[in-house]
């Protein structure tokens, strides 16, 4: 089972250690959903309730195990995992994985596959992904392995604390070669997927630098500042420079790729708990690769 502790210090004198434990990146239902569970509140050792009082020198301790079992139907299947601890995974994600069961992928997904080494490791755990990438797109994400780690890193997602960075490969060159793309983004109006630029969409930012040019394409290396769908699809076509192979902003070319070359390569972020900052690199894929030299 897995417990996080806290350390009452002097400040802390006196407060409630539900505010204890929300001062620490815990949720108001993560800490409800533990005190429901026997044992599920611990100070010193022993059960209280969430109105409890602490004191300096004790330690406050919530269970974060997940109660019941998943609903997703395991599926054994290879997971590249690059980093591992009681709270989190961080996971290389190929091309063509879809993150969660869907149409077209409900027997197989990184969920059903990490539900499935979660049975083999004997964790109790449901599949809690911090963020989402689109099932063509390719490389680094991270995956919590319990409520409260997943509401404090997705906390934490925008913020300086986490950093995501992309590469694509491009039509054309980006002129400036490195700017901010600032234009909001909302579902248009006949489609359930599709987004596009919109005066009365979600604001959305993305920066951009070009790293290698070519004669056709260009390698770009892409940031966030905002999450929303297909982002840095839609953004890319906006500027005029869609993404190669992007069925729905640009133009699909299974010659060239099969899916829109996007690859997520760096992520940098602080453990939840522990403050031990993390750092990972994917090296771009074979069949980007080759289109940068084009």
């Amino acid at each position: 089972m897995r417990y996080l502790e806290f350390y009452v210090n002097q400040e802390e004198e006196g407060k409630r250690v539900d505010s204890i434990l929300r001062r620490h990146g815990l949720s108001a239902s993560a800490i409800r959903r533990s005190k429901r569970r026997p044992h599920g509140l611990l100070v010193d050792g022993e059960d209280i309730y969430t109105s409890y009082l602490v004191h300096a020198g004790q330690t406050v301790a919530i269970l974060c195990d997940d109660k019941a079992p998943s609903d997703i139907v395991p599926n054994k299947g290879p997971v590249d995992i690059l980093y591992e601890d009681e709270d989190l995974l961080v996971v290389d994600k190929p091309a063509g994985l879809a993150v969660h069961p869907c149409a077209g992928s409900w027997e197989d997904s990184l969920g059903a596959r990490l539900v499935y080494y979660y049975h083999t490791i004997g964790l109790p755990a449901d599949f809690h992904p911090v963020h989402r990438l689109d099932k063509g797109t390719s490389g680094l994400m991270v995956v919590a392995k319990h409520p409260a780690a997943q509401h404090a890193l997705t906390a934490a997602l925008h913020s300086g604390r986490f950093l995501r960075e992309y590469l694509a490969v491009c039509e054309g060159c980006p002129s400036p070669a490195a700017g901010t793309i600032d234009a909001p983004l909302g579902r248009t109006d006949t489609s359930y997927i599709r987004q596009e630029v919109r005066p009365d969409g979600k604001s959305a930012r993305t920066h951009y630098q070009v790293m290698e040019q070519g004669d056709r394409f260009s390698l770009v290396r892409l940031t966030l500042e905002t999450g929303r769908t297909h982002q840095i699809r839609v953004h890319m076509a906006y500027i005029g420079h869609p993404l190669t192979g992007d069925f729905l902003y640009g133009t699909e070319d299974p010659a060239l790729i099969s899916r829109p070359a996007l690859h997520s390569a760096h992520l940098e972020l602080c453990q939840p708990f522990t403050e031990e900052k993390l750092s990972f690199d994917a090296p771009l894929p074979k069949d980007m690769a080759r289109l940068t030299g084009m």
